[in-house]
Formats: structure tokens, sequence, C-alpha cells
């Protein structure tokens, strides 16, 4: 791991156990339910959402992303956005076991 990701391309996260991932049609878009309230995630962001499943680890969910979307260098993205919702506490490292 480096000094500036918390993770490797082998991390496998899931949601934190409070969070809920799902599409909300009144929304129209993917939104993350927690006790207090509501994030809408736009675009990418949901698309990277969908895949934090507890199985998928970080490179195949960059992978996935650019079989959905050809010809697109989303890897800067995706790091960038899973540093971000990971500092927010929305994900968390899979535990093994």
């Amino acid at each position: 791991m480096s000094e500036t990701t918390p993770f490797t391309d082998d991390t496998v996260f899931e949601l934190q156990r409070h969070f809920r991932f799902q599409w909300e049609p009144a929304q129209q878009g993917f939104v993350l339910l927690y006790p207090e309230g509501m994030v809408k995630l736009p675009g990418s962001s949901g698309e990277i959402m969908k895949r934090i499943d507890g199985k998928l680890t970080v490179r195949g969910i960059i992978e996935d992303l650019q079989t959905a979307f050809p010809g697109m260098d989303l890897k800067g993205d995706v790091m960038g956005f899973l540093e971000h919702v990971h500092g927010k506490g929305w994900i968390r490292p899979k535990q093994a076991g």
C-alpha cells in the first residue's frame, strides 16, 4: 500500500453496515441511503458504487468499467472516487473470514 492510498488493486470493498445502495426512481439515479439521510450518486459515481459488492477487487471494478465504457482510461477516476468515499466512511475493506 502506498502512503497516499489506503488500499491496493487487490483490495475488496463493501458498504459499511448502515448504508444501502439502490436505484431511486424518484431521483432518476443511484442513491446511498443511511439512517440520517440520502446521498445522490450521479453518473459515474453510481456506476462505481454498483460494483462495490464485497466480491470484486479494485482491479476488477476498473476492468469491469473499462469493459462497460470502452476507450476510456478510468483508473485514475475510480481510484480517486474510492479514496473519497473510503475517507467519508461509506465503504470499508472487506474483512477476511
